[in-house]
C-alpha cells in the first residue's frame, strides 16, 4: 500500500510538471513592410489549435498558454501574403519574435496601381453629375466598400447616400476638399496611381489618427519618399472610356546610403474621342517626390506634382433626343474644317507644392507639412447676343414643338424638323463664324468660367502613446485661399469684338461694369463678371483612443473657424449698390464631436458602434445668393449640422468574415442651390434665376452587408448588400434671385419636399461575385449586381404654392373638369420618377510572370458584359414652373421640356500591361 501511495505521488508531480510545460508565451509586432506602419487587426494562430488572437492598434499582439515544441504561428491579413512563422517555444519562456513585416499580394499591389485616380468619368458637375467616390474606397479591405467602388460605381452608387462632400481626402495631412463646394479635385493628381498607392483609410467616423474626418470616411496619401519600394515601372493601357490610351512610368529609389531617397512618376492620357461622341480627353501628370532622412528622428520631405487635363463635356438630353440620336449622341460638339469641335471644355492646370517634416522616436510622431497649391480651372461655354440659340437641341428645333397643340398639329414641319436633326443636329461653327462675319462685331462667342485659385495650407498631427493601452492623436491646420473669378473671353468666331453687355436686362441693368460702360471685349479680355473669394479655415481636433482585452474605445472633438469674403471688381448694372467692392465678411464657428466603442465578445465576434454631431459651415457656392453678380449672402444662412449612429456586428474566421451595418442620419439646415431658365413665375414672368433651398432636412437611414468566404485557398467567395431610404425629411424654403425680381418678392415660400426621395444615387444595390487566385500569379473576379431605388432630381420650384397658383394669386382651374385644380392632382403631376432597375454584370482579372527578378503582367477588367442599357441620373427641367404649362407638356407624346438624362457606359474595358523591375 505505501509503494501505491509513493507511485500516486510521483504521478501527480509528473502532471503538475507536464501542466507547468505548456505555460509559455509568444509576442510580436506586425507592420507593413513598405510604410512600417503598424497593422491592427491581423489574424494571429497556431496552426493545428483554437488558439486565435488578433494585433492591436500598435500592431502587437501577445499569445499565452502555448504548447511547449516546435508550433507554427500563421499570419492572415486580407491583401497580403499568409505567413507561416515557425516557433520553437520552451518551458516558462517568453518568446519575442521582434517585427514581422507583411507584404501585400503581388495581383493585390498591381491592381492598386491601375485604379483611375481622377474624375474622368464625370460629367460636368453644375448639371447635376454625380460624385466621384471610387477614389476614397479603392483602398479599402472591406468587401462591400470595394463592391461599391468598382462595382455599383458604374450607376453613380453613393455610399450611405452621402455627397463626396462628406469624405476627407487628404495628401501628407493637407486637406484636399476644396472650399468653394467641399469636393476633392481627384483631376489634380489624375494618372498618377503609382505615386499615389501609399494611403491609409478610415471607414465612416471611425478613429484616424492624422484627422476628425467626415461621416462618408477619411483617406491620406503618403507622398513620403522612403516608403516606396525600390522599383522601375513601365506601363501601357487601352480603353475605351474617357480616354483611349495611357502611358505611364515610374522610378523610386528607396532610402540609399546616404539617406536620401527619390521617386518620380508621369504619364500621359489621350482620346481623340472617348466613349461618348466628340468627347476629346488629353491630360499629362508629372510627380515628384524627394526625402532626405536627417538621423534617426527627423526626416524632411519635398513633393510636387500637376497634372494638367483637358477634356470635352457631355451633355444630359431629352428622351426624345436619345430616341432620335441613340445614347452616346452629345450635343456640345460640331464639325469645323472636318474636325469635332467641343463647345464645353474642362481644362485644370493646378500644381501643388509640398514640404513635410517628420519627428519619431518610440512613442510619438510629429507630421508637418506646407503646401501651396495655384493654377486655373476653366469651363467652356458659348454665348450669343440677341441672335438664334446655337444649341441643336434647343427646344423650337425639335419635331415635338411642332405638336405641342393639340388643335394645330403640324406634321409636316414636325417631319422636316426630325429630317433635319437626324441630318445634321449639331453646332453649326460655320454659320457663327459667317453671321459675326456680316455683323463686324461677334453675335456669337466661345468664352470660358474662370476660376483661379491661389492656397497655402499648413498641418501638423502629434501621434503618441500615453501607456500601454491608450493613445493621444491631435493636430491643426490652416488654409488661405485668394480665388479670383471671371468670365474670358476665349474665341470671337471670326467677329472683331463684343460689346459687354447682358441680353437679358433693360438700360443701365444691361452694364456689365458701369465703371467701364459699353466696353469692347477682345480674345482673352475679362468680361460679364469679375470678383474675388478670401476664405480662411482654421480647425483644431484632439482624439483619445482606448485598447483593453475586451473593449475599445475612442472620443474625438473637434472645432472650425471658417470666413469668406467677396470683393467686387465689377459694379453691376442690375445689382449697382451691392456689386462694387468688399462684402460683409462671413465667419463661422463649428464643434463637432464622435465617438465609438468596440466590444470584442471573442476575437472571432465583435460589436462596434459609433456615432457623431457635426457641424458644417456652408461652402462658399451657398454661401452667396449669386457671387457673380453681387455681394448678397444667402437667406437664414447658418452651419449645416448632422447627427450620426451606426452599429456593426463583426464575426472574422480565417476563412469568413463579414460585417452587418445598420445606420441613421439626419442632416439639419443644409443649403441647396440651382441656376437654369424658368418660365411662368408668378404666373406669367420668365428669366434666368438662381434657386435656393434653405433649412433643408434630409434622413438616411438603411443597412450595409459584406461577406467573403475563402472556400478553399484559391476560391473565395464575395458578397455585398444595401438597402437604403433617403429622403427629404422637411419642408424648406425657397428663394428666387434674378434681374426680375426685388427682394421683396424673391421669397417663394415652402418648397413641399419632405418625404420624396433623394436622387443622384441607387438606394438599394447587391453583389454577389467569385474570385480565383492561382498560387501561380493569375488571377480573375465575376460579379454579378443588381442596384434599384434610383430616382430622378426633383425641381423644388414645382413644389412650391407658385406652381398652382394663376397670376390673380388664386388657383388655377383645370381645364378639363372646369373646378380648381386640386391637391391630388398636383401630386399625381408631380410624381417622382423612379428608374429601372439595373443589372449588371463585370469582369476582371490578370496575370503576372517573374523572370530573374522582373515582374511583367497584364491586367484586364470588363464592365456591363451584357451591355444593359441604364440611367444613371437626371434632372427635371423647372422651365414650367406652373401646374397649367407643366400638363399641357406631359401631355405630348414627347414633352418639349421633359426630363433630361444620363445613362451609362454599355460594355467598357480596361487593358494595362506592365513590365516591373
Amino acid at each position: 500500500m505505501k509503494k501505491l501511495y509513493f507511485i500516486g505521488f510521483l504521478s501527480m508531480c509528473c502532471a503538475l510538471k507536464m501542466t507547468s510545460q505548456i505555460v509559455t508565451s509568444v509576442k510580436g509586432k506586425i507592420v507593413e513592410v513598405t510604410t512600417e506602419n503598424a497593422l491592427q487587426g491581423v489574424t494571429v494562430k497556431i496552426r493545428g489549435s483554437s488558439i486565435v488572437v488578433e494585433t492591436n492598434f500598435k500592431g502587437d499582439f501577445i499569445i499565452k498558454g502555448l504548447p511547449v515544441g516546435n508550433q507554427i504561428i500563421q499570419l492572415f491579413y486580407d491583401g497580403f501574403d499568409t505567413q507561416n512563422i515557425p516557433v520553437k517555444s520552451i518551458e516558462n519562456e517568453l518568446v519575442d519574435l521582434g517585427t514581422i513585416f507583411l507584404i501585400k499580394t503581388i495581383n493585390e499591389l498591381f491592381q492598386i496601381s491601375i485604379i483611375s485616380l481622377s474624375d474622368d468619368d464625370l460629367v460636368d458637375e453644375e448639371e447635376h453629375s454625380s460624385d466621384y467616390i471610387a477614389g476614397l474606397f479603392q483602398s479599402s479591405k472591406d468587401t462591400y466598400l470595394k463592391a461599391a467602388a468598382f462595382n455599383f460605381g458604374q450607376v453613380w452608387f453613393k455610399v450611405r447616400g452621402y455627397d463626396s462632400s462628406y469624405g476627407t481626402i487628404l495628401i501628407n495631412g493637407i486637406e484636399m476638399n476644396k472650399l468653394y463646394d467641399g469636393r476633392p479635385q481627384w483631376s489634380n493628381w489624375g494618372g498618377l496611381n503609382d505615386a499615389f498607392r501609399n494611403q491609409e483609410f478610415t471607414n465612416g467616423i471611425l478613429a484616424a489618427d492624422y484627422t476628425f474626418g467626415g461621416i462618408l470616411g477619411t483617406t491620406n496619401f503618403s507622398t513620403r519618399a522612403s516608403v516606396y519600394q525600390k522599383v522601375n515601372k513601365v506601363s501601357i493601357s487601352s480603353t475605351n472610356k474617357s480616354y483611349t490610351g495611357r502611358v505611364m512610368a515610374t522610378y523610386a529609389t528607396g532610402l540609399n546610403v546616404n539617406n536620401w531617397a527619390f521617386v518620380v512618376s508621369g504619364s500621359r492620357r489621350i482620346a481623340n474621342e472617348g466613349y461618348l461622341e466628340g468627347t476629346s480627353y488629353n491630360a499629362w501628370a508629372a510627380f515628384l517626390a524627394a526625402e532626405k532622412r536627417l538621423n534617426n528622428n527627423h526626416s524632411l520631405n519635398l513633393t510636387a506634382f500637376v497634372a494638367p487635363n483637358r477634356r470635352g463635356k457631355s451633355s444630359p438630353n431629352t428622351q426624345e433626343i436619345y430616341d432620335l440620336k441613340g445614347y452616346k449622341y452629345n450635343a456640345y460638339w460640331g464639325l469645323q474644317m472636318s474636325d469635332k469641335r467641343n463647345s464645353r471644355i474642362k481644362e485644370i492646370i493646378e500644381p501643388v507644392v509640398m514640404l513635410s517634416h517628420f519627428y519619431t522616436n518610440e512613442n510619438t510622431t510629429l507630421k508637418t507639412t506646407i503646401a501651396y497649391q495655384f493654377g486655373k480651372i476653366g469651363n467652356s461655354r458659348l454665348g450669343y447676343f440677341n441672335t438664334p440659340n446655337p444649341d441643336p437641341t434647343y427646344w423650337k428645333y425639335l419635331p415635338s414643338n411642332y405638336l405641342r397643340f393639340e388643335d394645330d398639329l403640324d406634321y409636316a414641319n414636325a417631319f422636316l424638323a426630325t429630317q433635319e436633326f437626324l441630318k445634321n443636329g449639331q453646332i453649326n461653327w460655320a454659320e457663327m463664324y459667317q453671321i459675326n462675319a456680316n455683323n463686324g462685331n461677334s453675335l456669337y462667342y466661345l468664352y470660358e468660367d474662370r476660376v483661379d485659385d491661389s492656397q497655402i495650407s499648413v498641418n501638423s498631427t502629434f501621434n503618441t502613446t500615453l501607456t500601454e493601452h491608450i493613445k493621444l492623436n491631435a493636430g491643426f491646420s490652416y488654409k488661405n485661399l485668394a480665388s479670383k473669378n471671371y468670365g474670358k473671353m476665349i474665341d470671337l468666331l471670326g467677329g472683331t469684338g463684343f460689346v459687354d453687355l447682358d441680353q437679358y436686362a433693360e438700360g443701365e441693368a444691361q452694364q456689365n461694369d458701369l465703371n467701364n460702360q459699353n466696353r469692347v471685349v477682345g480674345v482673352g479680355d475679362k468680361f460679364q463678371y469679375n470678383y474675388k473669394i478670401n476664405a480662411s479655415v482654421l480647425n483644431t481636433f484632439a482624439q483619445l483612443q482606448f485598447a483593453q482585452k475586451k473593449a475599445d474605445y475612442f472620443v474625438g472633438i473637434n472645432v472650425k473657424n471658417t470666413n469668406y469674403q467677396r470683393v467686387g471688381l465689377y459694379q453691376n448694372g442690375t445689382y449697382s449698390s451691392n456689386s462694387f467692392g468688399k462684402g460683409e465678411k462671413q465667419s463661422f464657428s463649428g464643434f463637432s464631436l464622435k465617438g465609438g466603442f468596440t466590444y470584442k465578445f471573442t476575437g472571432r465576434h465583435l460589436v462596434i458602434m459609433n456615432g457623431a454631431f457635426i457641424s458644417n459651415a456652408p461652402t462658399i457656392r451657398n454661401a452667396f445668393s449669386n457671387s457673380r453678380v453681387n455681394n448678397n449672402i444667402t437667406p437664414d444662412l447658418s452651419s449645416e449640422k448632422i447627427e450620426t449612429v451606426d452599429l456593426s456586428y463583426i464575426f472574422r474566421l480565417p476563412k469568413i468574415q463579414s460585417r452587418f451595418t445598420a445606420y441613421y442620419t439626419k442632416f439639419r439646415n443644409a443649403i441647396e442651390t440651382s441656376f437654369f431658365f424658368a418660365e411662368g413665375l408668378l404666373g406669367n414672368q420668365a428669366d434666368f434665376v438662381n434657386e435656393i433651398i434653405t433649412g433643408v432636412e434630409k434622413r438616411n437611414i438603411g443597412v450595409e452587408l459584406s461577406l467573403k468566404y475563402q472556400i478553399t485557398s484559391t476560391i473565395k467567395l464575395l458578397g455585398a448588400g444595401a438597402f437604403g431610404q433617403f429622403t427629404y425629411d422637411n419642408n424648406p424654403n425657397l428663394y428666387i434671385q434674378s434681374e426680375s425680381f426685388t427682394d421683396e418678392n424673391s421669397d417663394f415660400g415652402t418648397a413641399y419636399l419632405k418625404n420624396y426621395r433623394i436622387s443622384g444615387t441607387p438606394q438599394r444595390a447587391y453583389s454577389l461575385g467569385f474570385e480565383y487566385r492561382d498560387p501561380n500569379f493569375w488571377w480573375f473576379q465575376a460579379n454579378a449586381n443588381f442596384l434599384s431605388n434610383n430616382y430622378i432630381d426633383i425641381s423644388p420650384l414645382l413644389r412650391t404654392d407658385n406652381f398652382y397658383l394663376d397670376t390673380d394669386g388664386v388657383p388655377f382651374v383645370d381645364g378639363e373638369t372646369g373646378v380648381e385644380v386640386s391637391q391630388e392632382q398636383v401630386n399625381s403631376l408631380l410624381a417622382q420618377e423612379k428608374f429601372e432597375d439595373t443589372f449588371l454584370v463585370n469582369f476582371v482579372g490578370g496575370k503576372t510572370w517573374l523572370i530573374d527578378q522582373n515582374y511583367i503582367g497584364f491586367f484586364l477588367s470588363v464592365n456591363n458584359v451584357f451591355e444593359e442599357l441604364f440611367k444613371t441620373g437626371g434632372f427635371e427641367q423647372s422651365r414650367n414652373a406652373n401646374y397649367k404649362e407643366l400638363k399641357e407638356d406631359k401631355l405630348l407624346n414627347e414633352p418639349i421640356f421633359g426630363p433630361k438624362y444620363w445613362y451609362g457606359n454599355g460594355t467598357s474595358y480596361y487593358l494595362n500591361l506592365y513590365v516591373r523591375f
